[in-house]
């Protein structure tokens, strides 16, 4: 279902792309966008749109609606959306007018950081003018065209779009869940040599197991159990290439119960043995005795 009242002055743009297979393989795209010069009766209303809605306000206000939320987006502020769940967005009938730029975007990219932003929720940040609208120009310029170049330019400049959305200070500020997953995330790598279980890491970041799980998947798009594994795969790389400890002690050191299970789990995520990784490695030493 969509419905709406296209009330923008003639100066309005709207670009549109159908960007290629490679395009789509790209951790960003941009399928529409544009400028709207929108007046008072400007309205959108919508049920679902496989993609996300980026607003950036130039002047007025406009108010965005979504999963029983509002809010009014001001002069200098943007805002990320999910479009899969029903929504609708006015002009603040306050400011009689919202000139914003838009950009329709997808890619597993938009995906991640929808997912670190706790979408749905709404979250209205504050971006320089100077910073964005280079942003949505190279976006404007290059969506238009075909080649794997412009193709990446413009997933370059959704990435710098949304990134600067996730990681500007009133976006970050509202996001406690971000300081529990940095506690987990502390602890597991200044104990990951101990007998670490995922309730012990909960427990030290004050939160359940379960939603220690959901925001693991949620920010970093693993689990804390394949964070902490990894953690200590990476660990074991560097005394492997960096001194002449057995295997069986190394495995010792980062946490793993038998030498068997660590040759396992880093051939499993190395793709070959510890020793192969060994013999692979620059010969840079540093003498550490066997603990």
């Amino acid at each position: 279902m969509l419905t709406y009242t296209m009330d923008i002055e003639k100066r309005s743009t709207w670009f549109r792309s159908t960007p290629s297979e490679t395009g789509r393989s790209l951790p960003f795209f941009c399928t529409e966008a544009g400028t709207f010069y929108a007046r008072e009766r400007f309205v959108t209303e919508r049920s679902h749109k496989d993609a996300y809605l980026v607003f950036y306000t130039l002047g007025g206000a406009g108010i965005i609606e979504q999963g029983g939320q509002s809010v009014t987006l001001g002069q200098n502020q943007a805002l990320l959306m999910d479009c899969r769940a029903p929504q609708r967005y006015v002009t603040d009938p306050v400011r009689h007018h919202w000139y914003h730029l838009w950009a329709h975007v997808n890619g597993a990219g938009a995906d991640a950081i929808s997912q670190a932003m706790g979408l749905p929720k709404l979250q209205p940040v504050s971006l320089p003018l100077a910073d964005v609208r280079p942003i949505f120009e190279t976006i404007f310029e290059n969506m238009k065209k075909e080649g794997y170049i412009e193709s990446l330019t413009t997933s370059l400049a959704v990435d710098k779009l949304l990134t600067s959305i996730a990681l500007a200070p009133d976006s970050r500020g509202s996001f406690v869940e971000f300081d529990a997953v940095s506690v987990a995330r502390r602890y597991m790598e200044e104990h990951y040599a101990e007998d670490l279980h995922v309730d012990d890491v909960a427990r030290e970041a004050a939160i359940s197991t379960s939603q220690l799980i959901r925001l693991f998947k949620r920010q970093l798009g693993t689990t804390p159990h394949s964070y902490l594994l990894r953690y200590r795969i990476t660990q074991a790389k560097e005394l492997l290439a960096e001194t002449t400890l057995p295997v069986a002690t190394i495995a010792r050191q980062v946490g793993f119960a038998s030498e068997s299970n660590f040759s396992y789990r880093f051939g499993e995520m190395c793709g070959q043995s510890p020793s192969a990784y060994r013999a692979g490695a620059p010969r840079l030493y540093r003498e550490v005795q066997p603990g």
